[in-house]
């Protein structure tokens, strides 16, 4: 199994990034996937998460309303967009999938996961 996470990048503040994780070795819209950020000197912290279908979401507090994911089932891809960001957005991006119990309707937290991409890198500054 692996996850390629990409899309990340130099924005300003109030701008917008869609990042991508695309997946080989399983279907992901059989499994919960979800975006967690890590910023220097931080904890990793969950930021949303997509259930296995129906594709419910749980998004962390820091993003409401702000960041959305969604599922390309044809492109064995889930997408984070995210808008309206901010300098405390700037972090390592990573997507995990497969998790050992179900969680309703999904989990943000990271030991909960198995596989994990590399992680992309998100800066958010004027």
């Amino acid at each position: 199994v692996q996850l390629q996470a990409s899309g990340g990048g130099l924005v300003q503040p109030g701008g917008s990034l869609r990042l991508s994780c695309a997946a080989s070795g399983l279907i992901l819209d059989y499994y919960d996937v979800a975006w967690f950020r890590q910023a220097p000197g931080k904890e990793r912290e969950g930021v949303l998460c997509v259930s296995s279908s129906p594709g419910i979401t749980y998004s962390g507090d820091s993003v409401k309303d702000r960041f959305t994911i969604g599922r390309d089932n044809a492109k064995n891809t889930v997408y984070l967009q995210m808008n309206g960001l901010k300098p405390e957005d700037t972090a390592v991006y990573f997507c995990a999938t497969v998790t050992g119990s179900r969680y309703s309707p999904c989990s943000l937290t990271s030991f909960h996961y198995h596989y994990w991409g590399q992680g992309t890198q998100v800066t958010v500054s004027s």
